[in-house]
């Protein structure tokens, strides 16, 4: 038998009084909006200044619900809808995992649609600020599904494979890992990096088409050793559900790069 790395089984819960219960899932989360949030204020403050300090403080409240509502949303219309239409009340366990980044995604655009307009925010800079912070939070959720040993890769024979609980006697895989690195740690350098050239900057929408082109691309490559789910399996060509709905986001973030424009001088 191959050696495997052991899985760190990790109690989801952290600790527990009576019925409340403080889980390492909902912490991830909170620690990845909370240090995006942090992110997103310091860079208000670069030249151009493109709207308050305080502005970023007040989107967390708007970013939670966009990632909560529409990434449950997402997850209960594109992986499971007809569990969760026999089964409504599921719905609301969000602790046991189900949460979309595509649906949380478009969550996040729509809230940021809406408060851009509010407090009258340019939404094209504004969406480049909350590209560059956006793998802050992909990175903690992906450690959030690692530490629940949901979204297991493939059965693999790499030395550094993992038997997961509930997923079979299989080493595979640590996908989670995988995509923490790619969608949150490679993924959050390249798109500050591109964010500190004032020329790309100045360029609206272009950071956001980076972001969205280069999640698509990460999520593409790191669904080849996720397994799929079990009530979908490999679809169109042998893809998954989560490459299919990266083809969309890939175009998406093509466009916004090309064209994107040099925003006008303020006389």
């Amino acid at each position: 038998m191959l050696a495997v790395i052991p899985y760190p089984a990790i109690d989801p819960i952290i600790f527990q009084i009576g019925p409340l219960a403080i889980r390492w899932y909902a912490l991830a989360y909170i620690a990845g909006l909370v240090l995006g949030i942090w992110h997103l204020r310091r860079l208000s403050q670069l030249t151009p200044a493109f709207m308050k300090p305080e502005d970023a403080d007040d989107f967390l409240t708007w970013a939670t619900l966009g990632v909560i509502l529409g990434g449950r949303l997402g997850y209960i219309l594109f992986y499971k809808f007809g569990f969760y239409l026999e089964n409504p009340v599921y719905m609301l366990y969000v602790w046991q995992g189900g949460m979309s980044f595509h649906g949380g995604f478009l969550g996040v655009l729509v809230a940021g649609i809406i408060f851009t307009r509010k407090r009258k925010i340019d939404p094209l800079r504004f969406a480049d600020a909350v590209a560059c912070a956006a793998p802050v939070g992909l990175f903690f959720g992906r450690i959030a599904n690692f530490i629940n040993a949901e979204l297991v890769g493939r059965p693999t024979d790499v030395p550094w494979a993992m038997v997961f609980p509930n997923a079979g006697p299989f080493a595979r895989h640590p996908s989670q890992l995988y995509e923490a690195m790619l969608e949150g740690v490679i993924l959050f350098v390249i798109v500050n990096w591109v964010w500190r050239r004032e020329a790309f900057r100045n360029r609206l929408g272009a950071t956001t088409g980076v972001f969205i082109t280069g999640y698509a691309v990460a999520r593409s490559i790191v669904e080849l050793f996720r397994q799929p789910d079990a009530h979908i399996g490999f679809l169109l060509f042998g893809s998954t559900m989560g490459q299919l709905l990266s083809v969309p986001m890939f175009l998406a973030g093509l466009y916004l790069v090309f064209r994107s424009k040099p925003a006008k001088r303020k006389s």
